[in-house]
């Protein structure tokens, strides 16, 4: 049910209360050139006499607590709902989500640091973030035996939620936790999908070099009975079918976002630039990874198809190793490069259409089991913006998506996602361009507006998340800019459907940081209706985060 920001904040006083309850348990613990009037504009800064040096009260004064956030309230317009129906990204904001630690279940499928969550969530919600974002990790819930699953905390989690009135965009995390940029913490795949593996090392991603990934499930043998008897597409499918049937009381109304993992990090792209054990490093531009045999057997069967035989054989080996740059191998450099001839055409074209048509397969299965539940479904794509300034665009080739100087790789993706009805959930869209190394052409804020450019050709919902952990007013403005998706003359009132903030932590809730959070989620909910300057909503931000600065440090402290 949508609520009013004045009701939401009204709550407050409530939920606060409730939270100091739960607290006493004794549980144990890119950026586009973008037309932004709003976000450029300035005003004269009035300095509020005597706030700057008050010391914060040892606890909220329940009726001052009600009363700021009722203030606070009061200048926010009533929000849309975040509903399938709803047109969001039409000039009504953008509602922001947190991701949520990725150990937020433990290994014993319990609520990790339950007391911080709980205080977390209060003071989320107090800030008028929308929801959270959740992993459900298929390592966790069906560990042990094929079709036997334990939801265990993710009961607690998603109840803890709803009765702080949060939304919840739940991952289907069908990949391994651990070997990625900020992975804390280290989740394997199911053990009996580990078993099989083990007894066919072909069931993982591989590289010319025989090294095996075990990220994520090759999807070579998406439609092959390897996993005792199932399909991979079946077991994520009888998964998400288990989600359901486990948590249809909440769907569309707590749970509103299905976002199905599609690759390792849960993203749309093969594991082309592997951190684990000191494989990739940034800005190489990773490696091609179709050399298992069932890759190796469709690639063969391309081949002959295209009435060449002799380049079934096997994948590119003149296209260097994972920390190469263009110009270092024979096949991405500028010049006379393989990735412009005929063979190159073939092979990107065969390798990219595989990546297509694995998350093709996979949203079939998942709009017929979501169909109804009133939740959206969402995939995240990558967002590879080192040596994008290059012809090749090699690290996005090697990823799967075929994007180069001469070809739009986003745009078919996103038709594909259309058809589906699926969300296009984008990363890095808190990058400028001059913020990279400039020696590796990196353009995040040129490749965001490529993909709300593709993303409006296709008519497909667009969403955003930040690629690293940013607290500053630079990475909040470049949030903002991009979100309004002003990349040409007619955007008109079109809006990211929704923005994702990495991540629930004890830095989000430090002082100086949570107040910058606190005015960064007012003017994602302003959008492009915003009539103020950034001072002024800061200002007006200030007496709230003050008021319930003793709430935010008890969950500081307990995230610790």
């Amino acid at each position: 049910m949508a609520l009013s920001m004045t009701n939401q904040m009204g709550s407050l006083a409530s939920a606060a209360a409730a939270m100091d309850s739960s607290l006493n348990t004794g549980d144990s613990p890119a950026a586009v050139v973008l037309k932004t009037p709003a976000v450029g504009m300035k005003c004269k800064a009035v300095r509020t006499e005597g706030v700057e040096g008050l010391s914060p009260p040892s606890s909220p004064c329940r009726s001052d607590l009600s009363a700021a956030c009722q203030a606070f309230a009061t200048e926010v317009a009533e929000e849309k709902e975040y509903g399938v129906g709803a047109k969001k990204g039409e000039g009504s904001g953008v509602p922001v989500f947190v991701m949520m630690p990725l150990d937020s279940v433990s290994a014993g499928n319990t609520v990790n640091r339950k007391k911080a969550m709980n205080a977390a969530m209060a003071a989320l919600k107090s800030a008028g973030v929308e929801g959270v974002m959740m992993d459900v990790w298929w390592g966790l819930v069906e560990r042990e035996k094929p079709g036997e699953y334990n939801w265990g905390g993710y009961v607690e989690l998603m109840e803890m939620a709803k009765k702080h009135g949060l939304k919840v965009q739940a991952v289907m995390s069908f990949h391994q936790c651990g070997g990625n940029v900020g992975d804390s913490c280290n989740i394997p795949l199911p053990k009996w999908v580990v078993e099989e593996i083990n007894n066919d090392a072909d069931l993982a991603y591989t590289d010319q070099w025989g090294r095996r990934n075990y990220e994520y499930l090759s999807l070579g043998c998406d439609t092959l009975p390897v996993l005792k008897g199932r399909t991979p597409v079946q077991c994520y499918a009888d998964f998400m079918r288990a989600f359901r049937d486990t948590f249809k009381h909440l769907l569309g109304d707590t749970i509103v976002e299905i976002q199905v993992g599609m690759g390792p990090a849960g993203e749309l792209r093969y594991p082309s630039y592997p951190e684990q054990n000191g494989t990739w490093k940034f800005p190489g531009i990773g490696a091609f990874q179709c050399f298992d045999k069932y890759m190796l057997k469709s690639l063969k069967a391309a081949a002959e198809a295209q009435g060449k035989p002799e380049w079934g054989s096997t994948g590119p080996t003149d296209a260097g190793n994972y920390n190469n740059w263009p110009e270092d191998t024979q096949f991405f450099r500028k010049e006379g490069g393989g990735w412009n001839g005929p063979y190159g055409e073939f092979f990107l074209t065969w390798y990219s259409q595989m990546l297509l048509e694995h998350g093709d397969r996979i949203l079939t299965s998942a709009k017929s089991i979501l169909d109804n539940t009133g939740v959206k479904i969402s995939v995240k794509i990558a967002g590879i913006h080192w040596h994008y300034g290059s012809r090749s665009h090699a690290p996005e080739l090697t990823a799967g998506y075929y994007n180069t100087r001469f070809r739009d790789g986003y745009l078919p993706i996103a038709q594909m996602l259309a058809r589906h009805g699926a969300v296009f959930n984008f990363t890095c869209i808190e990058m400028r361009d001059h913020e990279q190394p400039q020696d590796a052409l990196c353009a995040p804020e040129k490749l965001v507006k490529q993909v709300a450019l593709a993303t409006q050709k296709a008519q497909v919902p667009l969403a955003g998340e930040n690629a690293l952990p940013r607290y500053d007013d630079y990475a909040h403005e470049q949030i903002i800019r991009a979100s309004q998706l002003n990349v040409d003359g007619g955007s008109g009132d079109r809006e990211m459907c929704a923005f994702t903030y990495l991540r629930m932590n004890p830095h989000l809730f430090e002082a100086n940081n949570w107040r910058k959070f606190v005015a960064f989620v007012k003017k994602m909910k302003e959008g492009k209706r915003a009539n103020k300057c950034w001072e002024e909503m800061e200002r007006e931000a200030e007496h709230f985060v003050h008021v319930t600065q003793p709430l935010v440090q008890e969950a500081a402290v307990l995230m610790h």
